[in-house]
């Protein structure tokens, strides 16, 4: 019969002695701040991409779909080793370690962060799309008569009224963003469950270890669900629109997010 080791458990559970570890410290700090630049890299990609896919123009338009059409068809997984592993052996590109003062960015960190916000980006262009659309077309319309671009009209009246239609969801995606960074453990990326996988390594207690891991991830996930929760609030009071689910339902009732990849 199996024998949970609670010291370790309670070791790798409890900040204070946990982060005492640096690959538990460096990992968690890892996972968060690759979360937040992947998140906002897949944003803007996002955009643009959908704006393109909505474009006239034929070359801009093929484009979009086909970047949309490949990332979202293809397991991340397979692109973040194409882009690290694939990059590499063919010289394209080897992701060479880049030092920032004392600060050191792995070449495994830059291809995996890159790799989440392109293959973001392709899930954010259909978000982004559908708030655009969701407006209805007569703005355009009221703006144009003005004398505004399209351009103009897009970041002055159509984008900013999207914009209670894309927060929910956009904060779904980060959530979901958190957990995806784990994948980085195959390309040696030194995240949090990379850091984990190293010390079961070491000291051989998966079980105990595992579950510590995973209550570090729900730990993120339910705090980010507080501040969304705050995100809609706020913003569901500027805009007079209906507020959504509270957070303990947002959190017990699961993500409307893409999920697995």
């Amino acid at each position: 019969m199996y024998h949970f080791d609670w010291p370790v458990f309670l070791n790798y559970i409890w900040p204070p002695t946990a982060f005492q570890d640096p690959l538990i410290r460096n990992g968690l700090i890892a996972t968060i701040v690759v979360s937040v630049i992947a998140q906002a890299l897949g944003v803007i990609l996002g955009l643009f991409a959908a704006l393109g896919k909505m474009s006239k123009f034929p070359l801009t338009h093929w484009a979009a779909e086909i970047y949309i059409w490949y990332f979202r068809g293809t397991p991340l997984l397979v692109q973040m080793a194409l882009l690290f592993f694939g990059l590499g052996v063919t010289h394209i590109y080897n992701f060479p370690d880049i030092a920032i003062g004392a600060l050191v960015i792995g070449g495994a960190i830059q291809a995996g962060t890159l790799a989440l916000g392109i293959n973001e980006g392709a899930y954010m262009s259909e978000i982004v799309r559908a708030g655009i659309e969701s407006i209805d077309p007569g703005q355009m319309e009221a703006a144009k008569s003005l004398g505004m671009t399209y351009g103009l009209a897009m970041r002055r009246i159509v984008i900013p009224q999207a914009a209670k239609v894309i927060i929910p969801p956009l904060g779904n995606e980060f959530n979901n963003m958190m957990k995806t960074t784990s994948l980085m453990e195959v390309i040696s990326a030194g995240e949090l469950f990379y850091g984990f996988n190293q010390v079961n390594a070491r000291i051989f207690k998966p079980f105990e270890l595992f579950i510590a891991a995973s209550l570090y991830y729900l730990l993120l996930t339910t705090i980010w669900s507080f501040i969304q929760a705050r995100i809609e609030s706020s913003l569901g009071e500027r805009k007079g629109i209906e507020r959504g689910p509270s957070m303990v339902q947002r959190i017990f009732s699961g993500s409307t997010g893409k999920g697995a990849r």
